[in-house]
């Protein structure tokens, strides 16, 4: 907009100067020459960034695309403009690429940017492709080619795109998981519309583009480091492995702070670690085994199971993780375990064989303890299976509660300061909401991520601190999908059965450890007897089955399906309002009602920036074969 107000300028003043005679601009004459301009101004701008390489600084995200690490992509974020800057790294070009964004990952119904050769000459363009993934070329180019440089290690290219655009066929940018799409073109293609996408080489990533604009910390001069790395492994040669590793610190490790942690990669190893965890064990047991092995191994020793107290977790795309300056992390010291669990998750979709691997996460730490110990929270569904989702649904919703009686008795009076959260859910899970809610009033969302994905799980620093009072209700919201299964996904802690949980990270730190919710397992023996009482088929409520059992001879008919959607909108509900010893707050806590909601928080209008003027639906010509090289 300022380069168009300065331009609007340069015509006005060529306008109203006093030349004699002053010509009179036609404006048709007036458009044609500020659109000249404008395109001088560009070209200007591509051969400035074609001489020039792109400072680290500028693009401070960066993330491989494929397992080969043949594509990686940089990327800033103005929120100013509202406006994500890529840089896109092709190290081995063939005929041209596609990279883009999509719902989950799926190549129909995607908004794409397309580079292709035909040949003899290539196109930069802004393209969606439909239901059946044909590729078109879109009416409103808003993938803005900014420039296009060789260099030693590839090609470099950077466009940018706003976060919202309000085209139907541009994909919304916003905050939580981002599923990113790649296609690699082999051969030349004629016209964008011969390309076929079900026949080239392609893959997804799943990275937070819209990063925290959030001032980092400094560092105290007396911080240590300890590093927490797998031990020089061979990567199996299989597509998903999940390692575990077991590290014990040092006898009498004094109380510490955690106040960063950062990843440690194995050069080479950028595309196939995933994500990775640092758990610290229950500090009721003496020791540990020190395995080193994958997670679901046979030989894997059972009290590893007791390790999930979350000190770090890292995926692909985040950078480093600092805690406010005023709170820190506790670990050693009495009353916590010297054993400590390193997971991490390899995604090796080619098969490599032999690659060795001593990847691992940093921990920054000090012995000068900061004011408040930070503190984990766990908000949502009890891991039961009375909460259930039947089979063959798209959208199926169930929450989970913290209530304003838990927190007016557990919290302090001054409250506390979530800064940070984790989401978290099984292979069903789509979308994870949480929502805190004063006096009956929706007041902030704490998180959001409404593509969530269960494949990429990160503590996410929030944009902004949120305060939690008591009396203050926090009511989390999962969105599942079991259009893929014959037969209810019960709560629970298996991989096919499912969870809803926000791990929110907070300070100061209270005895308040886990406030969760589930329906009164009284009004689901209700729900089985009434679908006893209105189908043909028989559910058995006897006392010696198990709630599962009864969940799964349920026949899924649309009034079934109805009455439990139902039942878990109006059901009292059963409160685990827990300290860290597992052990409930003193009160009532059974056959609670579900909080009163009176007002709901409005959904963010997509802001749509200025038109910039008609632009062609056409692609940009680009002759790579006169790029300048670094």
């Amino acid at each position: 907009m300022g380069k168009a107000r300065r331009m609007g300028a340069v015509l006005s003043s060529m306008q109203t100067s006093g030349c004699k005679p002053c010509p009179s601009f036609k404006l048709r004459e007036v458009a044609s020459m500020y659109f000249t301009m404008i395109a001088v101004f560009l070209v200007i701008l591509v051969v400035a960034l074609q001489g020039s390489a792109p400072r680290k600084s500028d693009f401070p995200y960066k993330v491989p695309l494929d397992p080969q690490g043949l594509l990686e992509l940089s990327w800033n974020v103005s929120y100013p403009e509202q406006t994500v800057y890529f840089q896109l790294l092709v190290r081995d070009l063939k005929s041209g690429l596609l990279f883009g964004m999509s719902d989950r990952g799926e190549f129909e119904n995607a908004d794409l940017v397309v580079l292709w050769s035909d040949g003899h000459n290539s196109y930069f363009g802004d393209a969606w492709s439909d239901a059946k993934g044909q590729l078109h070329m879109d009416s409103q180019q808003d993938y803005q080619l900014l420039g296009a440089r060789r260099a030693t290690e590839g090609l470099y290219l950077l466009f940018r795109r706003a976060f919202s655009t309000c085209d139907p066929k541009d994909y919304l940018i916003e905050d939580g998981t981002v599923h990113l799409i790649y296609g690699i073109l082999e051969k030349p293609v004629h016209s964008l519309q011969a390309i076929n996408i079900s026949a080239i080489h392609r893959g997804l990533q799943r990275v937070q583009l819209l990063k925290p604009n959030i001032t980092i910390p400094e560092l105290p001069s007396d911080r240590k480091t300890m590093e927490l790395t797998a031990p020089n492994i061979v990567i199996p040669s299989e597509e998903t492995t999940y390692w575990c590793y077991m590290a014990e610190l040092p006898a009498g490790f004094p109380k510490h702070h955690i106040i960063m942690y950062e990843p440690v990669i194995t050069a080479g190893n950028e595309a196939i670690v995933h994500h990775m965890e640092v758990f610290q064990c229950a500090a009721e047991f003496d020791s540990f085994p020190l395995y080193n092995g994958p997670c679901d191994s046979k030989m894997k020793p059972e009290r590893l199971s007791y390790c999930r107290h979350v000190l770090a977790a890292w995926a692909m795309g985040a950078q480093a993780f600092y805690y406010p300056e005023e709170a820190g992390l506790a670990f050693g010291g009495p009353g916590s375990s010297r054993y400590l669990r390193l997971e991490i998750h390899y995604h090796n979709p080619l098969m490599f064989k032999g690659r060795r691997d001593s990847s691992g996460i940093r921990l920054y730490y000090t012995s000068t303890l900061r004011r408040y110990d930070a503190g984990i929270m766990e908000l949502g569904l009890v891991y039961t299976p009375v909460m259930a989702i039947p089979p063959g649904e798209d959208a199926f919703i169930l929450t989970g509660y913290c209530t304003d009686k838990c927190t007016q008795l557990a919290l302090p009076a001054a409250g506390i300061h979530i800064f940070a959260s984790q989401l978290h859910t099984h292979l069903a899970g789509r979308k994870v909401v949480t929502v805190l809610s004063r006096d009956g009033r929706e007041w902030q969302v704490v998180n959001a991520d409404r593509h969530y994905s269960p494949h990429f799980q990160e503590i996410r620093m929030l944009k902004e601190v949120v305060a939690v009072f008591p009396g203050d209700e926090l009511i989390t919201t999962c969105t599942y999908n079991t259009e893929d299964r014959s037969r209810a996904t019960v709560g629970g802690f298996g991989i096919l059965e499912e969870m809803c949980v926000n791990y929110v990270h907070y300070y100061p730190q209270t005895q308040l450890e886990l406030c969760k919710s589930a329906v009164d397992p009284g009004y689901l023996h209700r729900y089985f007897n009434l679908v006893n009482r209105f189908n043909d088929e028989e559910v058995c409520t006897c006392p010696q089955v198990s709630v599962p059992q009864q969940f799964f001879s349920v026949p899924w008919n649309t009034f079934n399906r109805d009455v439990l959607k139902s039942l878990y909108s109006f059901a009292p509900i059963s409160m685990h309002c827990n300290k860290s010893s597992a052990v409930r707050f003193p009160g009532e806590w059974e056959k609670q009602p579900l909080p009163s909601i009176t007002e709901r928080l409005r959904e963010p209008v997509p802001h749509c920036p200025p038109a910039p003027g008609p632009r062609p639906a056409a692609p940009v010509p680009l002759d790579l074969g006169k790029l300048r090289r670094d």
